[in-house]
């Protein structure tokens, strides 16, 4: 059986980026199968940051705002926009945390549908998109309707259908399920929202860089999604927000900052919020946080999405197919659609012995995620993860529940 992956490995078409990325030959990782929670470093990016901090930031200084840095935010969200969300120019922008990004979204578009009182979301959405439109809605006053899901698939168009209505202000989806890996169709979703009048908040945090978007055709009117996983940006390294182009004039977002201002380095009275994209942005916008997603984004482009997604269907494809021959006559049940047209970029398998066990596999060098309540997630990222690290990291599992 490990012959057939190290067959498929040098059948890949995409096995030379694996050189690409930090930790690849590194012995004490096995496999690293959590490309989903963060992606590994890229080997550019040392050069990158390194020639930040000696060229950019410490021998440029304050001239490099005027320079580069200030307009950052907007050119790296065009290029992420090109590469990824199936957006045009103007529309994204870097900055801010998921969290902080999904209030700004949702608080505005709130605003743009006065006089409706209900917020639609899904029972197993992820914790901060839930949390975060709970407090919303107290604030408010106003009423979430909870659309109740499978954990192991996620949200169908009749289910939708159901809860929004001429009360709905807002439905908030996510692309791929955190948990289940669940593909929702977003342009049905889209068309059944704007049919009762409500915007649409896409959270594509599990999606950007392993499944193809396309934002604008499918008529989206606001996304937010995280750096860390699949665009390798680093721990802690911002989101981003899509605010389609003909819903800016209206948009008015919550966290008034000097940045987010018309004209900022005037210090005038009084809060005018910039034109286009730039409205969203509140403070000074995190530079060192946004240099290390460039160079995945650069390499993105240069592969382009389609090629990714296959190789994504591919690597999931595969750890299925070994999870049913040796791990489903242990007892563990598949928690994924096993249709590749319904699922995101991982999978994820349940037993009652997961906790544990995930927390002896990492000792052993061999790294999934544990999701409660018993699921192993395999995060399986198409630029660097090997189908010998899936078939090593099956193994693991099938030896730990033996044991």
């Amino acid at each position: 059986m490990t012959e057939r992956a190290l067959e498929l490995d040098e059948k890949d078409p995409l096995r030379s980026y694996r050189d690409k990325f930090l930790g690849s030959d590194d012995p004490s990782i096995t496999a690293y199968l959590d490309g989903n929670s963060l992606g590994r470093p890229t080997k550019a990016s040392v050069e990158r940051i390194n020639t930040f901090m000696t060229q950019a930031w410490g021998g440029r200084l304050i001239r490099g705002w005027d320079e580069q840095w200030f307009d950052l935010p907007v050119t790296i969200g065009d290029a992420l926009a090109d590469a990824t969300l199936g957006a045009a120019p103007g529309q994204t922008t870097i900055g801010d945390s998921t969290t902080v990004l999904l209030y700004k979204l949702a608080r505005a578009a709130i605003a743009m549908r006065p006089g409706r009182t209900e917020i639609v979301i899904d029972r197993d959405n992820f914790p901060t998109d839930r949390y975060l439109l709970e407090g919303i809605a107290a604030e408010l006053n106003m009423s979430l309707r909870w659309i109740e899901t499978d954990r192991r698939g996620g949200i169908e168009p009749e289910q939708l259908t159901e809860v929004v209505g001429e009360n709905t202000a807002l439905v908030v989806i996510t692309h791929v399920a955190y948990r289940s890996g669940f593909l929702v169709d977003v342009a049905e979703a889209t068309r059944i929202t704007h049919a009762a009048g409500a915007l649409m908040l896409l959270d594509v945090c599990h999606s950007v860089g392993s499944v193809p978007l396309e934002l604008d055709s499918w008529g989206v009117d606001l996304a937010v999604g995280c750096t860390y996983k699949y665009l390798n940006g680093g721990p802690g390294s911002p989101a981003f927000a899509y605010v389609r182009s003909d819903l800016q004039g209206d948009f008015v977002q919550p966290i008034w900052g000097w940045m987010g201002r018309a004209d900022p380095f005037e210090m005038a009275q009084g809060y005018v919020p910039a034109q286009g994209i730039q409205r969203v942005i509140s403070g000074t916008p995190s530079v060192f946080g946004m240099i290390a997603m460039q160079d995945t984004i650069e390499m993105i482009a240069e592969v382009g999405m389609d090629a990714i997604r296959a190789k994504s269907v591919a690597l999931t494809e595969y750890a299925l197919e070994l999870a049913r021959e040796m791990l489903v006559p242990l007892g563990v049940e598949i928690a994924s659609p096993e249709d590749s047209n319904r699922r995101g970029g991982h999978v994820t398998i349940d037993h009652p012995e997961f906790k544990a066990i995930t927390a002896r596999l990492w000792e052993k060098g061999v790294i999934p995620d544990y999701r409660a309540p018993q699921g192993i997630r395999l995060g399986l990222s198409p630029l660097s993860t090997s189908y010998q690290e899936v078939y090593l990291g099956i193994v693991a599992i099938r030896d730990e529940l033996r044991a």
